[in-house]
């Protein structure tokens, strides 16, 4: 059994730095940084197995030489990469980054080929899922086919974890109900739950919204704020150490990728997102997405 199999998006970022973000209308100067490879799917898959886990990637590339690149650079740290496959008549996703002088970011995605990551695709795959301990997915292929594996995974009996961006307008509650964490940022919780969060008791109230409609647990990243983990049994703070931030392009997704990593070394649950906030730490540190993730040796 492959205990973490990442369903998602294979994109090349494009990364460009600026002083501030622009505004509707507005034209800046900037600079490029250069071609990184990412994608959410891939961002995740690849943290998991540089954080040292065996870890399997599903998802489609395109018919491009940026393609081979993001399959080479996921295999490359040991990522099971059988199960990405080629979509012939379209090119590979790309991400256009802005990320300011405080380290904050914007992004466009063009979708491409993750765009045929889609509820035929999922089916095909079935076996797949089956056979592996946690599913996680982020909402950058089609939001039917996301909702099909979620569907497929919980009838196999593995542990969901969905990662909800970017954030649709909401989730239906019959899908909330088959996720076992629900992993949004501040934004992504605001969004879904219709309510503001400003701060830790304001994502609390947020988190309570999405526990209503169905999630087991929501674990909410706050930013410098650190992480606040909800369920039906409470909620706890998880707080992190101040850090200068450079880029937050792939802290979510480090995150994430950690916090899986702890499940299926059977941490506590606390112990899985201590480990995810250290990893999260060190990411925002450093400038690109699965360049700036850590080993495991720089967390423990």
């Amino acid at each position: 059994m492959q205990n973490i199999l990442v369903i998602g998006s294979l994109n090349m970022d494009m990364v460009i730095h600026l002083k501030e973000i622009p505004r509707v209308g507005e034209t800046v100067m900037g600079k490029l940084h250069g071609y990184v490879p990412g994608g959410k799917g891939a961002n995740q898959a690849y943290a998991a197995a540089k954080l040292g886990h065996g870890v399997s990637m599903l998802g489609k590339v395109g018919n491009d030489d940026l393609g081979k690149q993001l399959i080479d650079n996921l295999s490359n740290v040991g990522v099971d990469v059988s199960n990405i496959s080629c979509q012939q008549d379209e090119t590979s996703g790309i991400a256009i980054i802005y990320i300011n002088e405080e380290g904050d970011n914007s992004i466009v995605v063009l979708p491409a080929a993750n765009s045929a990551c889609d509820t035929d695709f999922i089916a095909n795959n079935e076996e797949v899922i089956s056979k592996s301990k946690i599913i996680l997915i982020q909402l950058e292929i089609p939001l039917e086919a996301a909702y099909l594996a979620i569907r497929l995974a919980h009838k196999h009996g593995c542990t969901v974890m969905l990662n909800p961006a970017p954030a649709p307008d909401s989730i239906p509650d019959e899908i909330l109900k088959l996720v076992d964490y629900l992993t949004p940022n501040e934004s992504e919780l605001e969004k879904l739950s219709g309510t503001p969060v400003k701060d830790v008791d304001t994502a609390k109230k947020a988190s309570d919204i999405l526990l209503q409609k169905g999630a087991k647990n929501v674990i909410a990243t706050l930013g410098r704020e650190g992480a606040i983990w909800v369920n039906k049994d409470g909620s706890k703070v998880f707080k992190v150490e101040d850090i200068e931030v450079v880029d937050t392009t792939a802290a979510g997704d480090t995150f994430n990728a950690a916090f899986a990593v702890g499940l299926s070394e059977n941490m506590s649950i606390d112990e899985a997102i201590a480990f995810a906030n250290k990893a999260a730490r060190i990411c925002v540190s450093r400038n690109g997405a699965q360049s700036s993730i850590p080993s495991r040796s720089e967390i423990c």
